[in-house]
């Protein structure tokens, strides 16, 4: 098999992470390696998803009783009705604890698939196969699954780990340009926290990951994306400590998001750079990021065309919305709002808490920027 693999050490659990292109056709081999005991599959797929890719899936599953539930997914079916639901059908179609479950998708499908697979009968076997980019890089790693609540996103939640995810790079080329570029959020955001060459990587290739979806720069970006989140996890699996600096840019991005009611008018990807941004500019305001640095990341948005202005998004009246939303942050501490920001691009994220006041404040200058 012409792939890669890297072990996920959890505390919790170890399970490895396949990489490739064209390994979907594997995906009955590798259950029948790392969990042998299963009889029946249940896929919980995106109805976006091509059905080329369905099929290529269902074919190689032929060993085994294959289910099928089709979501049309958006962040609002992420609710814990949703997960009802599927739960109440795993457990209907009478899957037993040695069989799986497939999330067949991006973020959403993993989020809701994983979840419903820590809560069924108590824990239920799990496998992720993420198609986008987005997913790939950031949600099929470290085992968060969630639902949003009405008050905010991802505040229903479990940590859960899978018993091995496969990444085929090849399902990249389906994505539409805004997909792309949702997923590369998180890559981006990878090398601000951690890794400074790699994002000197980044600005060299960006145009050919994204645009031209070179394979092999793809598979570079992505596996090394994926071993800094790795790296961060293991240290810290739930989120009580140094975990936290993986939320670089998605306080203000979740308060982005919400704002505009988690609909397509904004993305996941799109809200995290928009925040990274943001976070970034609240720092060089407060005197510790680097105004070189600044222009760096300034310049690299502007070659992809990333999103940089909220004030093309927003109107000026939805600043206390956006302030609503990121009051609800889960991990805010004593009412005041718990930011991750950097001091230069690779360096070790701190926490820093700010009252909603300063946010506000900022958010209306920075508005007009």
């Amino acid at each position: 098999m012409n792939s890669t693999k890297i072990i996920i050490n959890a505390k919790s659990k170890s399970y490895p992470i396949y990489f490739g292109n064209n390994i979907l056709s594997q995906a009955g081999k590798l259950i029948n390696k790392n969990i042998p005991n299963v009889n029946k599959v249940s896929i919980v797929v995106d109805k976006k998803v091509p059905k080329t890719l369905l099929k290529k899936l269902i074919k190689t599953l032929h060993k085994y009783k294959v289910k099928i539930y089709f979501f049309n997914v958006s962040e609002k079916i992420k609710n814990f009705n949703t997960a009802q639901r599927l739960i109440e059908n795993l457990i209907k179609d009478n899957l037993n604890r040695s069989d799986c479950i497939i999330a067949f998708g991006g973020g959403v499908i993993g989020d809701l698939a994983g979840f419903a697979s820590s809560l069924t009968k108590r824990g239920m076997n799990f496998i992720n196969i993420p198609t986008t980019l987005l997913a790939q890089v950031d949600a099929s790693i470290g085992g968060k699954t969630a639902v949003n609540s009405k008050q905010g996103k991802n505040l229903i939640g479990t940590f859960y780990q899978p018993d091995f995810v496969l990444t085929d790079i090849s399902m990249l080329k389906s994505l539409s340009y805004r997909e792309m570029i949702c997923g590369y959020a998180e890559i981006l955001k990878h090398s601000m926290i951690m890794d400074r060459k790699f994002f000197f990587f980044l600005t060299k290739n960006a145009e050919k990951i994204v645009t031209q979806r070179n394979l092999k720069l793809l598979k570079i970006a992505i596996i090394k994306s994926c071993k800094i989140k790795a790296k961060i996890i293991l240290k810290d699996e739930k989120e009580k400590n140094s975990r936290k600096i993986l939320n670089f840019g998605h306080t203000f991005g979740h308060g982005f998001e919400g704002a505009k009611n988690f609909s397509k008018k904004l993305n996941h990807g799109e809200s995290v750079l928009l925040g990274m941004l943001a976070a970034i500019n609240f720092a060089y305001r407060r005197k510790f990021f680097s105004a070189s640095d600044l222009n760096l990341i300034t310049k690299h948005y502007n070659k992809l065309n990333l999103p940089m202005k909220i004030k093309k998004i927003f109107k000026k009246s939805e600043i206390k919305k956006i302030l609503n939303f990121m009051k609800k942050d889960k991990k805010n501490l004593n009412n005041k709002i718990n930011l991750i920001l950097i001091k230069k691009i690779g360096s070790k994220p701190i926490e820093k808490l700010v009252s909603d006041i300063e946010i506000l404040n900022f958010l209306k200058k920075y508005y007009n920027q």
